[in-house]
């Protein structure tokens, strides 16, 4: 049985966001996690596959995308999401669920779009049992291989062998902080996480998210999601909590949010040009091309380039800017062309 101590151990994936920042390859009808980039199966399919360890699997999901969800991965079961507000909301509605189908468990949350290579499942086994053992909240900690501006980040404490208090997660930094946190033996922050059900309800009773957990204890899903705001699970619970704990995380782990993230999951070549699809570069260095395969794209005596085309869509943005595509995704909407 892969159950930590006499609880079933059940993975939770979560796939209910759009992964806006590699827009035009991710839209609203084809979210990020549907996505292969370049790998065969989607990112959807490859980390259920990796979870296939636990006892039960989950995907948690919009409804739209429910049915596409159930034909890429039947071996998981499917929780519809009664609202899109982020992972606040999305995480205790499945807790709540999985609870109720269940029983007692331990969760082992994990996004559905992010890249991991090495020992997923030892380090996920050790979250586990500390979830259970310290009746908190368990974060993955990943060790920084540079000092990124996109990531938020983990102050670890007083540890043990195999996991440590966390003295408190830190914001999104700018270069120079993000050079001093990596020197101090901080932690990325992955957005993985471990806990029992029961932790996590108990910890989000006190929070922004309390009315939703009082609307699911009545039965009332629908209720409760639209009287609780859009709010991610770390804003609304483990930045508050004062039973916290990191687990390092002993794997290779990249969570491709932008399209810069190509080069670190594509093998540049030998001008640090890495490509996607049907591409091509002339006298061209360190840009990111990328195709649907089905519209070529031609880059020619440029540096240092996002240049993207997706169906109808092109995109063009220097490499160090990939994080302002979420500007273009939040102009596209107020147009109604998302």
């Amino acid at each position: 049985m892969a159950g930590v101590f006499d609880r079933q151990l059940v993975a939770l994936v979560m796939a209910g966001g759009t992964g806006t920042r590699l827009y035009p390859a991710s839209r609203s009808d084809r979210p990020k996690q549907f996505l292969s980039l370049g790998g065969g199966d989607s990112l959807l399919a490859r980390t259920v596959s990796r979870v296939g360890f636990a006892d039960e699997i989950y995907v948690s999901t919009a409804a739209a995308h429910a049915d596409r969800v159930r034909e890429q991965t039947p071996e998981a079961g499917v929780l519809v999401e009664p609202a899109a507000k982020d992972t606040g909301p999305a995480l205790v509605y499945a807790a709540h669920r999985v609870r109720e189908q269940v029983g007692e468990c331990v969760l082992l949350c994990l996004p559905s779009d992010h890249l991991v290579a090495g020992g997923f499942e030892s380090a996920a086994r050790t979250a586990a049992r500390a979830a259970v053992e310290t009746g908190g909240l368990v974060a993955f900690g990943v060790e920084p291989t540079r000092p990124a501006t996109g990531y938020g980040y983990v102050e670890p404490g007083d540890s043990d062998d195999e996991w440590a208090e966390i003295e408190q997660f830190r914001e999104k930094p700018d270069a120079e902080t993000a050079e001093q946190f990596v020197a101090d033996g901080f932690y990325w922050n992955a957005g993985l996480f471990a806990w029992t059900p029961e932790a996590l309800l108990r910890e989000a009773r006190d929070s922004p998210l309390g009315s939703l957990v009082a609307a699911l204890d009545e039965g009332r899903p629908e209720r409760g999601f639209r009287e609780v705001e859009s709010v991610s699970i770390d804003y609304a619970v483990m930045e508050r909590t004062d039973d916290a704990y990191v687990v390092p995380a002993d794997f290779e782990w990249d969570d491709v949010g932008a399209w810069d993230a190509v080069e670190r999951v594509v093998e540049p070549d030998e001008n640090g040009n890495a490509t996607l699809g049907d591409a091509l570069t002339i006298d061209a260095e360190n840009n990111v091309v990328a195709s649907d395969g089905e519209t070529h794209v031609s880059a020619v005596g440029v540096d240092g380039l996002v240049v993207a085309a997706y169906d109808d869509r092109v995109l063009v943005a220097p490499k160090d800017e990939a994080q302002r595509v979420r500007e273009v995704v939040a102009e596209l909407r107020e147009r109604g062309r998302f």
